[in-house]
C-alpha cells in the first residue's frame, strides 16, 4: 500500500481487555476471592505500619538536611527512593490479592507518592485497630457464649449483650467496608492518573483530534481541486476541442469520427465525474445503506475483494460514513500501490462497537503517516475509536478500526 516505510501503528487507546472483536484473546486478572481479599487486607496492616516506621525513623533522621536548602535536595532523593520501593510493594499488593490492574508506564510525581504512603500507613494502621477489635469482639461473644451454657448469666444481661454487640460488630463491619473503599480509592489516583489528569489529557486529545480533522478536511479539499483540474477539467477541454474541429471540418467522415471520439470522451468524463463524487460523500451510502455503499466499492476496484457483512441494526451516520472511507481508501490504496491480487473486507458489529478490517496480500509497506491513512486515522479519533496499521514489508497489510456506536 501506499508509502515507504513498514511497520504497525496505534493511533488512538486500545480497547478494553477481553477478547477482541476478531477473535484474539487478551489476558485478563479474574477477580480476587474473599479469602484472597483478606489475606491481602491483613498484609495492608503489615505493610501500613512499615510505612509509618519508615517516616518515623527515615524521616526523623532526613529532618534537619530536609530543612536545610543546600542538602534538601539529595535528601528528597533518599527519601523518595524508599517510598517509592514502598509504594511499588504496595502495588503488588493491590494487584496480587485484588486483582487491581493500574496504567503500566504511568510514574506518579513525588508529592502523590509521599501523600499515597502517609494516607496509607494511617489508614492500614486504622484497619489493624478495627481487626483488633472485631477480634477482641469474637473472644467477648465466646465468653458470652460459655457463660450462656454455663446459666451464669440473666436474660435480660444476656439482651443487652447481644444488642450492644451485634452494634458494635455492626460499626465494626462498616469501618471495615470503609476503610477497604478508602484504600482502593487512593490506590487508583496514586497508581494511575488522577480525574483531573485525565481530564486534561481527554482536553489535549480533543484538541489533537480537532486540529487532525481540520488537517484531513484541508487535505481532501486540495486533492479534489487536484482531481478536478488535473482531471475533469483537462478532458473538458479535450471535449471541447473535438466538437470545435468536428464543427469546423468539411470532410463528413472524419466529423463522425471526431463525434465519435467526443462521445467517448464524454463517457469517460461521466466516470470520473462519479468517482470524484463518490469520493466527496457517496449518495448510496445515505438512500442504500453502508452494505450497498461497500458492494460499489468492489465493484469499482480493479482486484477481486471478498467482502463479510455481518451487522444488525441501524449504525449511526457518522459512524457509517467513517466506516465507508476506511474501506474505500483501504482498497483504492491496496489496488494502487501494494501490488496484491486479492483484498478482504470484514465489517462485523459486536455489542458498541464496530470493527473494520482489510487485508491485502500485497508487498506492504504502508506508511502510517501518509496522507490517505493519516486522514483515516484522524476521521476515527474524532468518534474515539481505534485505528491500526499492520503493514510489515512483504505484507500482508492489515488496517483495523473500531468505531464505538453508542
Amino acid at each position: 500500500m501506499q508509502g515507504d516505510s513498514a511497520g504497525a501503528a496505534v493511533h488512538h487507546p486500545p480497547g478494553p481487555v477481553g477478547r477482541d472483536h476478531f477473535g484474539e484473546d487478551d489476558r485478563a486478572i479474574p477477580p480476587a476471592s474473599w479469602p484472597r481479599r483478606c489475606a491481602g487486607t491483613f498484609l495492608g496492616c503489615l505493610t501500613a505500619l512499615l510505612g509509618c516506621l519508615y517516616f518515623l525513623v527515615v524521616g526523623t533522621a532526613l529532618g534537619p538536611f530536609l530543612l536545610w536548602p543546600l542538602t534538601r535536595f539529595s535528601a528528597l532523593g533518599i527519601l523518595m527512593t524508599g517510598a517509592r520501593r514502598l509504594t511499588s510493594l504496595e502495588r503488588t499488593r493491590r494487584a496480587v490479592f485484588f486483582g487491581d490492574r493500574f496504567p503500566e508506564h504511568y510514574t506518579a510525581p513525588g508529592q502523590k507518592v509521599l501523600h499515597y504512603l502517609a494516607v496509607r500507613s494511617y489508614t492500614g494502621l486504622m484497619c489493624g485497630v478495627v481487626i483488633a477489635l472485631l477480634g477482641f469482639g469474637i473472644v467477648l461473644a465466646g465468653l458470652l457464649v460459655r457463660g450462656t451454657a454455663r446459666g451464669s448469666l440473666r436474660w435480660d444481661e444476656l439482651l443487652m449483650q447481644v444488642l450492644l454487640g451485634g452494634v458494635l460488630l455492626f460499626l465494626d463491619v462498616q469501618g471495615l467496608r470503609s476503610i477497604a473503599a478508602l484504600d482502593a480509592r487512593i490506590a487508583r489516583e496514586c497508581f494511575g492518573p488522577s480525574e483531573r489528569e485525565v481530564l486534561r489529557r481527554r482536553i489535549d486529545e480533543l484538541a489533537t483530534s480537532r486540529a487532525a480533522v481540520v488537517r484531513a478536511v484541508d487535505g481532501e479539499r486540495r486533492r479534489i481541486e487536484r482531481d478536478l483540474h488535473d482531471g475533469i477539467q483537462q478532458r473538458l477541454v479535450a471535449l471541447g476541442m473535438l466538437l470545435g474541429r468536428a464543427r469546423r471540418g468539411r470532410d463528413p467522415g472524419q466529423a463522425d469520427t471526431l463525434l465519435r471520439q467526443a462521445h467517448q470522451e464524454s463517457q469517460d468524463l461521466l466516470a470520473e465525474l462519479r468517482e470524484v463524487t463518490w469520493r466527496v460523500y457517496p449518495s448510496a451510502l445515505g438512500t442504500l445503506g453502508l452494505k450497498e455503499a461497500l458492494g460499489g466499492v468492489s465493484e469499482r476496484c480493479g482486484l477481486p475483494v471478498r467482502t463479510e457483512f455481518d451487522v444488525i441494526g441501524e449504525l449511526p451516520q457518522p459512524v457509517e460514513t467513517a466506516a465507508y472511507f476506511v474501506v474505500s481508501e483501504s482498497v483504492t490504496n491496496a489496488a494502487k500501490h501494494s501490488r496484491a491480487t486479492a483484498v478482504s473486507v470484514r465489517v462485523m458489529r459486536r455489542g458498541g462497537v464496530l470493527a473494520v478490517q482489510v487485508r491485502d496480500d500485497g508487498e506492504g509497506g504502508a506508511d502510517p503517516m501518509g496522507s490517505g491513512l493519516s486522514g483515516l486515522s484522524s476521521r476515527v479519533a474524532a468518534l474515539d475509536g481505534l485505528f491500526r496499521v499492520d503493514s510489515p514489508v512483504g505484507g500482508p497489510t492489515t488496517i483495523t478500526a473500531e468505531l464505538p456506536c453508542a
